[in-house]
């Protein structure tokens, strides 16, 4: 097995793993195991499996002394502890190494607690594991949504080849086949603003930038301003399409969300574009599809990370009457708004959690 910040102690792939298996580290339940190399970025899980687990020898695995008398740490106390602000100030500071980080057990060893009795150790284990339940549960929905979506999008747009889809509206089924038409047929580009740090100032016009495209939707928790009086600045509207073309991580190419109405004054950065469509909630549904993907990714190729406008002006999509693009827009858009009050939910979920993280363990200092 190996360790993932995100989904814990997986399985390793095949060839990762070594042909003489003798030195790997034995895992049980509830002992842990962490690459020393990667700890900085959260890369240690809790093993709950019922079976014994290997994991390779330059990794670093213990566990607690639950079982002493009297009991000290319950497991699922310090699983949870992980995940909060006073580990990671401990960890930020426990490394030694150059480039890489190497935090050892002795290092881990040196971390200082202040420890309820084991019956509330286990107690406050699990309120935060029902939360951690209620999340997966919560994410689950919005993966199912997804992939609702997706399979709705599959057949609502005709497959590569064909001119009209598999699944159609009642009252579109004798309308005829879809044509095919250039992005550019469908609307216009407008460039964004390239501004230099002095143009900033708090207050003033809005930057909308690749960070206020979260799931799908334009968010504010990252605000950057600049003179309202900025030399080259194209105010957004309210239905124009946001698209990231440039961006140093290559799956934040392509990225888009629909601007909302009530948004305040706003233009946009040089790494991104905006699409002004005449039926804007269509043009955002093409830009979901597959085969706006496909386009996107052969045109970034292994070492370019950006789309040139031109080029996105020319991607072909396969498109119905304007009467039938109204009513497929109005479907997916009904489960887009689905789709973004459940991450909503997950959002304040996960927000909640923070909060008790802090309040339920305090700092050693006391400080907290």
């Amino acid at each position: 097995m190996g360790v993932r910040k995100e989904d814990g102690i997986v399985p390793m792939e095949e060839r990762l793993v070594a042909a003489d298996i003798s030195r790997y580290k034995l895992v049980r339940n509830n002992w842990f195991a962490y690459n020393p190399m990667r700890l900085n970025i959260g890369s240690i899980a809790r093993w709950q499996g019922n079976s014994d687990v290997l994991v390779s020898p330059d990794y670093v695995v213990f566990r607690c002394l639950e079982r002493s008398t009297p009991p000290v740490l319950h497991p699922g106390y310090l699983d949870h502890f992980r995940k909060s602000r006073q580990w990671d100030a401990f960890v930020n500071e426990a490394g030694d190494g150059g480039v890489r980080v190497r935090i050892y057990y002795r290092d881990i060893s040196q971390l200082r607690l202040i420890l309820p009795d084991v019956a509330e150790q286990q107690q406050v284990a699990d309120c935060l594991g029902t939360l951690d339940d209620l999340i997966a549960a919560e994410g689950r929905k919005i993966e199912a949504l997804r992939r609702h979506k997706h399979g709705l999008m599959e057949q609502l747009f005709p497959q590569p080849g064909e001119t009209v889809p598999r699944l159609r509206f009642p009252e579109f089924r004798d309308s005829g086949k879809w044509e095919e038409k250039r992005l550019g047929d469908l609307g216009t580009l407008i460039s964004g603003l390239t501004y230099s740090p002095t143009d900033v100032q708090d207050g003033g016009l809005l930057v909308l930038r690749s960070s206020n495209i979260q799931n799908g939707e334009i968010t504010l928790d990252d605000r950057v301003y600049v003179r309202r009086d900025v030399n080259g600045a194209n105010l957004t509207r309210p239905d124009d399409i946001l698209i990231c073309v440039r961006n140093g991580s290559k799956s934040l190419i392509g990225k888009n969300a629909i601007v909302p109405k009530g948004m305040p004054a706003c233009t946009h950065g040089a790494f991104m574009t905006v699409f002004r469509a005449s039926a804007p909630r269509f043009a955002r549904v093409l830009l979901q599809t597959t085969a706006y993907q496909k386009q996107v990714a052969a045109d970034l190729g292994a070492t370019i990370n950006s789309i040139n406008g031109s080029q996105l002006l020319k991607y072909r999509f396969t498109v119905p009457k304007p009467a039938e693009q109204l009513r497929i827009a109005a479907c997916l858009f009904s489960l887009d708004e689905m789709l973004a009050a459940q991450w909503r939910k997950l959002d304040r979920l996960k927000v909640h959690k923070r909060g008790l993280l802090q309040q339920l363990f305090p700092s050693p200092e006391g400080n907290e």
